[in-house]
């Protein structure tokens, strides 16, 4: 089994759509981690709804989606190699007993196995773009939990952005001005060290990007993900096209 799906088509357009947290498989070598299905259920095995969303814009742009299909309770593929909280031993209340007390040589193996894989596939599809003169804007797709930790967190979007903010500015504006709450750097920051997928292959090539977050009650179920994405299917290629017109990217 591949760590990897890819979906849609690529349309000649700017987009490319990528989804880390989209699956909830996990390697048959490692049964269920000793996490109760209705846990991994949770947020802490996925992200909840992002999935929908992101194959129907992947149909409804269009645009190619590789999304990853493994259970971040595996591995995240949002952290770096390496990184303190690419396997984790805990979630929000919830022990792993797969993960505890792994060697270097078991965490590579989920490295190789599913981190390295996913990563090298978003990497060749951005060198064969670039090959073949298309420019690129990447999208990453992600949802939130509605409470977290006893907060109630009142945005229905957030837009994540680090170095280069000139894009998720303007997608704020669009989405605000449809009525939405939509957080800047809500309810989680883009950084270095909080994200793999963004740093590595938007802003070391010096490309475009949003990372979009949505609530997950509100795609949950078929309509409201074909509420979000009707909406993106709307509101990402006119960000570009401001976008274009105002810091001269080719459309």
């Amino acid at each position: 089994m591949e760590s990897f799906c890819v979906h849609g088509r690529d349309g000649g357009g700017p987009f490319l759509l990528v989804s880390d947290h989209a699956g909830q498989a996990i390697p048959d070598t490692l049964g269920d981690l000793g996490v109760p299905p209705e846990e991994r259920a949770r947020h802490i095995g996925w992200d909840i709804g992002i999935d929908g969303v992101g194959q129907g814009l992947a149909e409804a742009l269009p645009a190619l989606l590789i999304e990853q299909v493994f259970s971040r309770l595996v591995i995240d593929c949002n952290r770096a190699p390496g990184h303190p909280t690419s396997i984790v031993r805990e979630s929000d209340g919830t022990a792993v007993p797969g993960n505890q007390s792994l060697c270097a040589q078991q965490s590579s193996w989920r490295e190789q196995a599913i981190l390295h894989p996913y990563h090298e596939r978003i990497r060749a599809e951005l060198d064969a773009r670039q090959a073949r003169g298309q420019i690129t804007c990447l999208i990453a797709l992600h949802s939130f939990t509605p409470v977290m930790r006893g907060y109630v967190r009142p945005w229905q979007a957030g837009i994540l952005h680090n170095r280069d903010s000139r894009l998720a500015h303007i997608m704020l504006d669009l989405l605000r001005g449809e009525g939405l709450c939509v957080g800047d750097n809500e309810p989680y920051a883009l950084t270095d060290t909080s994200d793999y997928t963004v740093p590595e292959h938007a802003e070391r090539r010096g490309l475009p990007y949003i990372e979009i977050e949505i609530r997950q009650d509100l795609i949950t179920s078929a309509a409201g993900q074909e509420e979000w994405v009707a909406r993106l299917a709307r509101l990402l290629p006119a960000a570009w096209r401001i976008f274009c017109e105002r810091y001269g990217e080719r459309s």
